[in-house]
């Protein structure tokens, strides 16, 4: 198996990690990590919020879910000899659970989710008709997934890499910033 850059301790928050990840790309956001091109690793990542979300019938944590500390990301990752504006090919070799754990209480180790936000704390798509909060926990097994909350479904789960991005350079931030300066004045 290959290093793991990136370890994660699932008995503790993102922020009390060994490596503490970021929840945003910007410049002055110093690498955690450095690799070199070529490299084959492993980075352990954990769901946006944190382990907010609980396996349970309840939707009240979608509902006051900690939105301004949201998505939690693994990394920085430096690349040995990139500079900015360099286009980096990164190939994901392999996306699941983290190995010895295949249930446990935080998303991702057996289980996940499908959360829908209430108006009052932003909504999302379709918000008219749904104006709660909801939640659907969907359990893991081999490739399928099913739902106590949705009895007699079940789907293929496909496991995806989230999210991942390159930081702005200093001057790209600069003219996205004086951009969007714009627009709000």
């Amino acid at each position: 198996m290959p290093q793991v850059v990136f370890p994660l301790d699932n008995t503790k928050k993102f922020t009390d990690q060994k490596i503490v990840g970021h929840n945003r790309w910007h410049p002055d956001i110093p690498a955690q990590v450095q690799v070199r091109p070529d490299d084959v690793f492993r980075v352990e990542c954990r769901e946006w919020f944190d382990g907010a979300i609980h396996n349970d019938d309840s939707a009240e944590d979608v509902l006051n879910a900690p939105l301004p500390g949201v998505h939690v990301l693994s990394g920085p990752l430096a690349v040995e000899g990139a500079e900015p504006g360099d286009l980096l090919v990164v190939d994901i070799l392999d996306v699941g659970p983290v190995p010895q754990e295949d249930s446990g209480p935080l998303a991702g180790q057996g289980w996940g989710y499908t959360g829908v936000f209430a108006t009052r704390n932003g909504g999302g798509f379709l918000t008219e008709q749904f104006p709660d909060a909801y939640k659907v926990i969907w359990d893991f097994r081999g490739g399928t997934a099913t739902s106590r909350h949705i009895p007699g479904v079940s789907f293929t789960g496909i496991v995806h890499p989230g999210l991942m991005g390159t930081a702005p350079s200093p001057g790209l931030l600069a003219t996205w910033n004086a951009r969007e300066q714009e627009l709000i004045d």
